[in-house]
């Protein structure tokens, strides 16, 4: 995304990518695409695949005690809503603009290691086609994600870290078999959170909170159906089960490190934030992180104004604890809390659910924060 936002501005970039090309646009990953990140797709000519192709939602539905409850997103927020398109369908997509375009993109880029993060000069040193490289540039941006090599190269004590692990995971499956709802579904259950979503209309995703560290050998495929069809449970609906493509366990954590720049290496993405997944928020936060450093950097070349570039870190870190708070808030309400002996968590959590499916305001909170009513420079209410 970066690299297309900086094409646009006629600015020079290369893009390093560790995975080759097949793995990086078929692994499938988020899927949710705030408002104004499938807007930005159109402005800068990507969106064409995702307007004939994305599911477009205008509600998600909260499901708790056997009833179902519609947060109705454009009634609550002048007619905003998401649009379900996957990650590798968005990252094709700016592939092959990046190429339409000329722009140079190495993929297997091996052993990269960055250099000289304080000089006007950085640098970075890979290997790719069997051949040692150095690529001497004006900046670095450290769009790598949470174990890429960026963060770790720069200096100690430059990043002041912020974390928290979650006492539990979500086990996550890819079915092949037509989404049961037509909405996201998500479910507080006396057993644990769930989660149904899709990535096409032949393609559903689920969800299960489960222990953290869990063995995914433990839960073969008829024990997951039956667990999903047990939390999902509500008069009249029924979940369609079909072959299950893919399976995971993934760690459910937060993480903040700050300032997101240090001299010319700006960080972007999971390689700076991690949310947890309940609000939709890692792909949306790395999108709004880019965009606001190619317009900072596009002012700097046009003009020498480093102002904005100055800036980057506290304009986007705003935005960044915004999507913490709302990704914590939705993580507390909807799932089971391990450590919640007498049942006193569970009763405030049903008390917090009734209460957004009963009050304008509290539902209008939820419904902006998820469709992202907000202007990304800011991470403030438009």
């Amino acid at each position: 995304m970066l690299g297309r936002l900086l094409d646009l501005h006629g600015i020079e970039s290369v893009i390093l990518e560790a995975r080759d090309h097949a793995y990086v646009e078929q692994r499938v990953r988020a899927g949710v695409l705030e408002q104004g990140t499938a807007d930005l797709l159109g402005e800068i000519g990507v969106g064409e695949r995702m307007r004939r192709e994305g599911l477009v939602h205008h509600g998600v539905e909260l499901r708790f005690g056997g009833r179902g409850h519609r947060i109705a997103f454009d009634e609550l927020t002048g007619g905003r809503g998401i649009t379900v398109y996957g990650q590798q369908e968005v990252v094709k997509d700016l592939i092959a603009a990046r190429r339409e375009a000329g722009g140079e993109l190495l993929f297997e880029a091996e052993a990269v290691s960055a250099h000289g993060i304080d000089s006007e000069r950085p640098s970075l040193r890979f290997r790719h086609g069997g051949r040692e490289r150095e690529l001497r540039c004006d900046v670095i941006a450290a769009c790598d994600g949470f174990h890429g090599v960026c963060r770790d190269a720069l200096p100690p004590g430059a990043l002041r870290l912020y974390e928290r692990d979650y006492a539990f995971g979500w086990l996550g499956i890819l079915a092949r078999v037509a989404p049961s709802s037509d909405e996201l579904i998500y479910c507080h259950h006396d057993r644990g959170f769930a989660l149904h979503s899709m990535r096409s209309p032949e393609l559903t995703r689920l969800y299960l909170q489960c222990d953290a560290g869990e063995d995914l050998e433990a839960w073969p495929d008829e024990r997951i159906w039956d667990e999903l069809e047990l939390r999902f449970a509500r008069e009249g609906w029924e979940l369609g089960r079909g072959p299950i493509i893919e399976k995971l366990i993934a760690p459910v954590r937060s993480f903040v490190a700050e300032p997101m720049q240090h001299g010319r290496m700006f960080l972007a993405g999971d390689a700076v934030h991690i949310v947890p997944p309940t609000g939709a928020k890692g792909l949306n936060l790395a999108v709004a992180d880019v965009r606001v450093l190619a317009d900072a950097l596009a002012r700097w070349f046009a003009t020498g104004d480093g102002a904005p570039l100055a800036a980057y870190s506290d304009t986007c870190l705003r935005r960044v604890w915004r999507k913490q708070y709302f990704s914590s808030w939705m993580t507390s309400m909807l799932h089971r809390q391990p450590d919640d002996r007498d049942g006193f968590q569970a009763r405030v959590q049903r008390a917090q659910l009734e209460n957004v499916c009963s009050s304008r305001a509290a539902a209008t909170m939820l419904a902006e924060n998820y469709v992202g009513l907000e202007r990304p420079d800011q991470g403030t209410p438009a």
